[in-house]
């Protein structure tokens, strides 16, 4: 008597090449597994849109809805995301089921003529649509002109080469899936340029019902970087964070406890960077979720304005004692909570 093979794990992608790359990755991981898996790819209008910058034609949503609606209509089964894309609310009816271990998550500086942004002259014109890292290059050379990048990894290397611009910044993760590592000149600093929340990382997402699927993928997550990703994301979440609010968030763990760094920056460019931090013992997603949320309450502590209002979950106001973090995840302010700098 025969046996029914089991139907394979269908994975909704992006048709660009560092897209499929990822969705790639997951299918070997799968198939070392004993999974088979096949790869639908979909052209989202994100990639359709290059003559303008997300914020103003609706945000990281374009890039993964088209997927989604295949996982709705049982197209396919799971979807593989750059977490640094994807949306932070997710809609009822999808779960992420998993974040795998993160890739260098640190922002690169690229050029062919200066080996460091400190090289620049003055005026040099950088490429970047994202908000974050524009505010942060601004706050270091505020001489720096600021141009708009659309395109995938290699139309933006292209646009480079030819010389519309004297240098970009991209994520190291994508040039380095890529195989394009001899392009980065210099890695920047986490400190100098924080990372956007979830840069680096990969995440898979499945109809909630799916739990068979959720103890297929439970394998491939990597705890320590679900719960950084889970608590950059929670500042994000907590300010409204999107591609109209220039935010950045990075958590690293040194032993137990996860360090979350943030800053804010004004999208009109009339107030100064405000940048927060936060440390704590974090074993599970929910203190993960609760330490971004305290440190998004110190980002408005010190200034930043969020598109969302954020509250104490006590007291229903915006304020920053170091008891607040205490008191959402279970410690005292003599466990060595991190201070706002």
């Amino acid at each position: 008597m025969s046996r029914t093979r089991p139907s394979p794990i269908v994975i909704a992608t992006r048709a660009s090449r560092l897209a499929l790359w990822q969705a790639g990755h997951v299918q070997a991981l799968l198939q070392a597994r004993g999974h088979s898996v096949q790869l639908l790819g979909m052209t989202t209008r994100g990639d359709q849109i290059l003559d303008r910058s997300l914020s103003k034609v609706g945000g990281k949503g374009l890039f993964v809805k088209e997927l989604e609606a295949a996982l709705a209509e049982g197209r396919a089964d799971i979807a593989v995301h750059s977490l640094k894309d994807m949306p932070m609310e997710l809609p009822a009816g999808f779960a992420l089921a998993c974040v795998l271990e993160r890739e260098d998550p640190r922002d690169a500086w690229v050029s062919p003529q200066y080996a460091t942004l400190e090289a620049l002259p003055p005026g040099a014109v950088v490429g970047t649509s994202s908000l974050r890292r524009q505010a942060l290059l601004q706050a270091l050379r505020p001489d720096l002109r600021m141009e708009p990048l659309r395109g995938n990894l290699d139309t933006r290397l292209r646009k480079l080469d030819a010389g519309q611009y004297q240098a970009i910044v991209l994520a190291v993760a994508g040039l380095k899936r890529l195989g394009l590592e001899a392009r980065i000149r210099a890695p920047f600093a986490p400190a100098a340029l924080l990372p956007a929340a979830g840069q680096g990382a990969l995440g898979i997402e499945v109809r909630s019902e799916r739990q068979d699927l959720c103890a297929a993928l439970a394998a491939l997550a990597h705890q320590p970087s679900w719960l950084a990703v889970a608590a950059e994301r929670a500042v994000s979440r907590a300010m409204g964070g999107s591609c109209s609010m220039p935010l950045a968030a990075y958590g690293q763990f040194h032993g137990a406890v996860l360090q979350l760094d943030a800053a804010w920056g004004d999208p009109q460019g009339q107030a100064p960077l405000v940048r927060a931090q936060a440390s704590a013992t974090v074993t599970t997603l929910a203190q993960a979720e609760a330490l971004g949320s305290a440190l998004a309450r110190r980002l408005c502590a010190g200034g930043a304005r969020p598109l969302v209002p954020v509250h104490d979950p006590a007291h229903g106001l915006v304020h920053d004692p170091v008891h607040d973090l205490a008191h959402d995840l279970g410690h005292t302010p003599a466990d060595g909570l991190g201070h706002r700098r």
